[in-house]
């Protein structure tokens, strides 16, 4: 299966998607009604595990979105896991090492590119199409996204963002501004100066960039910056925004 928005970043397009933390399918597919790129199945802060997943990426695959799974830890179990049930891509937190980009790498390619377990799971369809077929699918569209959320990974960013097999170099701001001693201050001046070292070193590396963005203003910000991986709100906090906005202007409009 052809990966869109591998394909778009290749090029140069920047793309649009969203992070889902509640385990429902209608969730997902409405993400991708609406017309996103791509869903960010959040299986680190969700509840979600490898059985779960299956039916978040079929509804995805229907709606015409990228599933992409940022899994909670970068163990080869939860790799092979969450690509053997079709997962597209993945998202790797607190990525602070070359050396850990490497392995990551390796636990999501088969062979020459890496050493992916072998069966027969839904992401080769069930072996019911050649074998050499999906190995060589799986190692050119997966998509591998890993964050950059910690001042070790900063500061080995250079190495990581070196490292082949690395697609997409993403900034979580709000785990970086933690680990920078300035909780949740995005706007500060040693945040924007951590997140223009991010975009200067994947420009240096030839990588696209991603990052968390809280607001469709701030989407645009980021776009005129350089980032092309645009992840916009998570699904319980759009909903929840949604309902007080409609509350606010209901009950202010009453007689």
């Amino acid at each position: 299966m052809k990966n869109r928005i591998k394909e778009m970043l290749a090029a140069g397009k920047p793309v649009m998607g969203t992070f889902i933390t509640l385990n429902s399918p209608d969730l997902v597919e409405i993400a991708g009604i609406a017309g996103f790129d791509f869903v960010i199945i959040d299986a680190e802060h969700g509840p979600m595990d490898p059985e779960s997943l299956q039916n978040l990426l079929r509804g995805a695959e229907l709606r015409g979105a990228t599933p992409v799974v940022r899994i909670p830890e970068t163990s080869d179990t939860w790799i092979l896991k969450t690509l053997d049930v079709g997962a597209q891509g993945i998202q790797l937190p607190q990525v602070n090492s070359a050396e850990q980009a490497a392995r990551i790498v390796r636990g999501a390619k088969y062979f020459p590119l890496g050493n992916r377990g072998v069966a027969l799971p839904r992401s080769s369809s069930y072996g019911l199409i050649p074998l050499d077929r999906a190995f060589e699918e799986a190692n050119r569209e997966t998509l591998i996204v890993t964050h950059c959320e910690n001042v070790l990974g900063l500061k080995a960013l250079p190495e990581i963002a070196a490292v082949e097999g690395v697609d997409v170099l993403f900034v979580g701001p709000y785990d970086l501004s933690q680990s920078l001693g300035i909780p949740g201050q995005i706007d500060h001046p040693d945040m924007k100066s951590a997140i223009a070292q991010v975009l200067s070193v994947a420009r240096n590396a030839g990588k696209p960039t991603g990052i968390f963005v809280t607001s469709p203003e701030e989407a645009l910000r980021r776009l005129d910056e350089g980032f092309l991986y645009i992840a916009w709100s998570v699904d319980g906090l759009i909903f929840g925004d949604a309902c007080r906005t409609a509350l606010r202007i209901m009950r202010g409009n009453r007689a």
